[in-house]
């Protein structure tokens, strides 16, 4: 068989999985893998609001012309992320961040997008940068199963491309669903579970996003396992052992829907809080994240 009949044949295993996905929704029995989270579920809080005070017609190629950073010696630098939005928990972290000034990324995922409403959110997010990051979590979030996934790199590849086409993801940037890798200019790090996907997206000129400290979630209710001042004594620590990927940059993993919850809002709210008192940590969205292949606006 050909390179060429070979990808042919994973593209029509794609359309057929993805077509059973659509049927049965989206999984939350994951397949175990590095790193592995689950899947999502897909409830919107109908109370949640889009913020209408975003302006929608500003010129998307010059929203998104990005302006290499200057990173200041002095300062410790947060990307907070959020993963598998939108859902039941997007617009509340949305709508903390925005009133706490702080910079945040959204990973979304494509298949989660099947109504106006959820693509008001999307468009929504898009919308607010700088302040906020739109990126590309995948169009089926794998269904679950990480392992046939990322064992069918071509089928992974086009499933990225789907969501990024699906959503309007402004830049090639791209994290993993359930795993943790990074590619960035002349870098590859990758468990090899991923790698042959990893190698893929580089070669299409994408960054892939990980992570240093996760907020972890009970499988169970998505609720948050670790308090306010667990997280605080991550973030420091992690900063303070040099636990990074890079230098003086953490990256902060969450799930939108660990907080659709008031209680657990608050939490985000005060872990938000708690961080802007130390006057060495800087929020950041992950476009500016250092050693990045240069974000240039892909959209349509």
């Amino acid at each position: 068989m050909t390179k060429l009949e070979a990808r042919l044949l994973q593209s029509l295993v794609l359309i057929s999985f993805n077509t059973i996905a659509l049927l049965a929704g989206c999984s939350n029995s994951a397949e175990p893998t590095d790193n592995a989270t689950d899947s999502t579920e897909i409830a919107l809080d109908k109370k949640a609001g889009i913020d209408t005070a975003i302006s929608l017609s500003e010129p998307a190629a010059t929203k998104f012309k990005w302006t290499k950073p200057v990173y200041d010696t002095t300062k410790q630098y947060i990307y907070l992320t959020f993963d598998d939005g939108p859902q039941n928990g997007t617009m509340t972290c949305y709508n903390i961040c925005r009133s706490e000034g702080v910079k945040a990324t959204f990973f979304m995922v494509g298949q989660h997008v099947f109504d106006k409403r959820l693509s008001g959110i999307v468009d929504t997010i898009r919308a607010s940068y700088p302040q906020s990051l739109l990126a590309n979590h995948s169009y089926t979030h794998a269904n679950g199963h990480y392992q046939y996934f990322y064992s069918h790199p071509y089928f992974a590849q086009d499933d990225f491309l789907r969501a990024q086409t699906k959503l309007n993801v402004p830049y090639k940037i791209i994290r993993l669903p359930g795993n943790s890798a990074w590619v960035r200019e002349g870098e590859v790090r990758a468990s090899k579970t991923v790698k042959a996907v990893c190698n893929l997206l580089d070669s299409a000129g994408y960054n892939v996003a990980g992570w240093d400290v996760e907020w972890n979630f009970r499988h169970t209710d998505s609720k948050p396992v670790q308090s306010v001042s667990s997280m605080m004594k991550l973030v420091a620590t992690a900063f303070e052992r040099k636990e990074t990927h890079t230098k003086n940059h953490l990256v902060i993993l969450t799930h939108d829907r660990m907080f659709r919850h008031p209680a657990d809002a608050d939490s985000l709210r005060l872990f938000i809080a708690e961080l802007k008192k130390n006057p060495a940590y800087e929020f950041e969205t992950i476009d500016n994240y250092p050693g990045q292949k240069t974000p240039v606006y892909s959209g349509h």
